[in-house]
């Protein structure tokens, strides 16, 4: 195993940023959508029921055949691996954000509108800021999701290190083909540790102290 990974150390420090750069920039992208989302039907309860609804759905598509259908539209590559990715990172973030904004008391929304807030400064510097520790919470439960989506979309010939498990099990049971797929699963579960507590770090950062849980 050590050979394995002292011979190709290069490739898979290579595979491994492709692969966490990937989630990264996705979750970056879902989050934006999310929210934004989010803010168009929090405050109507059947466009909200939809929302929850299409993300609850959403997540029982398996990845693998979503990537498949992909693949005829769009082609091999990073193309469907972000799609994927973003779409599956979406969900989560998705109703958390719902959840979070619909939480926030009435009587704190009157108070800014009561001493001269706009509706739009009110959702930017009192609505959105109080939800985000909800919000940041679907964004660490999606970062954990995805990074395991990630590694599927190699299938696509997508970046990251779900080649490594690809070709191990392509040629199981030929040399070097356990150690291909444990290089690629432990390196996934890694990324997935480090990412979360970069998450967390940020939470620290971004969260109002009054409001932190």
């Amino acid at each position: 195993m050590g050979d394995f990974i002292g011979e190709r150390s290069r490739h898979i420090l290579f595979a491994s940023w492709q692969h966490f750069s990937l989630v990264a920039q996705c979750l970056i992208l879902a989050t934006i959508i999310s929210v934004l989302i989010a803010v168009l039907v929090y405050r109507n309860k059947s466009l909200s029921g939809l929302a929850n609804g299409i993300s609850a759905i959403g997540l029982t598509v398996p990845s693998f055949a979503l990537i498949g259908l992909l693949i005829v539209p769009v082609g091999f590559g990073v193309t469907p691996a972000v799609i994927v990715v973003t779409f599956f990172a979406a969900l989560p973030i998705l109703r958390n954000a719902i959840v979070g904004l619909n939480n926030i008391e009435p009587t704190i929304i009157e108070s800014a509108r009561g001493i001269g807030m706009s509706r739009l400064k009110t959702l930017v510097s009192v609505e959105i800021p109080m939800a985000w520790p909800v919000i940041l919470t679907g964004i660490r439960i999606s970062a954990q999701m995805v990074m395991g989506v990630a590694a599927v979309v190699s299938y696509a010939l997508g970046p990251g290190l779900g080649g490594f498990i690809f070709q191990g099990l392509s040629r199981l049971g030929g040399a070097n083909s356990l150690e291909s797929v444990v290089t690629g699963v432990v390196g996934v579960v890694i990324l997935a540790l480090i990412l979360d507590l970069i998450l967390l770090g940020i939470g620290r950062l971004t969260t109002p102290r009054g409001i932190r849980v």
